[in-house]
């Protein structure tokens, strides 16, 4: 059976049989795959820790009939004991590996790979507030799969101005008159701003932000996220919304 390697961020595992464990990978090169890790459950298992959730591996494994399996892996980002002591960092990275699981396919996809890895390694240094990186990862994630939100121009008829008006449904700012519904609620200015920073990586600006404003954009990223998921995410609720200043 042919033999390929790759590098990979595990998203989740399952166990299977008393020994073994079934691995859901983002790798660099082959998108989303599922693979049996064989014995890796076992105390003496020379790379079980290599593959729980949020880890980062050069793996090689073979094609098998329904499932790849794991022959070798060697550690290449050790994020999962750094993340897992930390709640929000937890909270945070199980909602990223979940909106990468609903997000990503067979085909390859490295931006979407570069895009996780990068954001464990933050949550795992502590870099930024964790619901930021969060936040930051979402928009950018979801731009990546083809439904980038506008926070600058109307996302209905793309009128340029500062709008204060978030319709999610309508994929961002809308015209505060013209094309908002009735009833449509208006956020602060600096809350627009700071979307667009998340949505661009502007971390200077996102770092000295407002508590309130990072609040409000908070539930603004969760709103865009749950709707254009056909089933959400069910690790989102969990986040840790301690949003301190800065």
């Amino acid at each position: 059976m042919p033999v390929y390697r790759d590098e990979a961020v595990v998203l989740r595992t399952h166990k299977l049989g008393e020994a073994d464990r079934i691995v859901t990978l983002l790798t660099r090169r082959h998108g989303k795959i599922r693979a049996v890790a064989k014995g890796v459950r076992r105390t003496g298992s020379k790379f079980g820790a290599r593959l729980e959730p949020f880890m980062v591996a050069d793996l090689q494994l073979y094609e098998g009939r329904t499932l790849d399996v794991v022959t070798q892996a060697e550690s290449l980002g050790s994020y999962g004991a750094e993340i897992s002591a930390d709640y929000a960092a937890y909270t945070a990275a199980s909602a990223m590996v979940e909106a990468a699981d609903k997000l990503t396919e067979s085909e390859g996809s490295l931006q979407q790979y570069l895009l996780l890895v990068g954001a464990l390694r933050s949550l795992a240094r502590g870099e930024h507030g964790a619901t930021l990186t969060l936040d930051s990862y979402l928009l950018r994630a979801l731009s990546l799969a083809g439904w980038a939100p506008s926070f600058e121009d109307c996302s209905r008829c793309g009128r340029p101005g500062e709008h204060t008006a978030v319709v999610v449904q309508l994929g961002g700012v809308v015209c505060d008159e013209e094309c908002a519904p009735p009833g449509t609620p208006r956020i602060a200015r600096s809350t627009v701003a700071l979307l667009g920073a998340l949505l661009a990586g502007d971390w200077a600006f996102v770092d000295g932000s407002a508590v309130g404003d990072r609040n409000q954009a908070s539930g603004i990223v969760a709103a865009y996220t749950q709707w254009h998921l056909e089933r959400g995410l069910r690790s989102l609720p969990h986040v840790s919304r301690e949003i301190t200043a800065p």
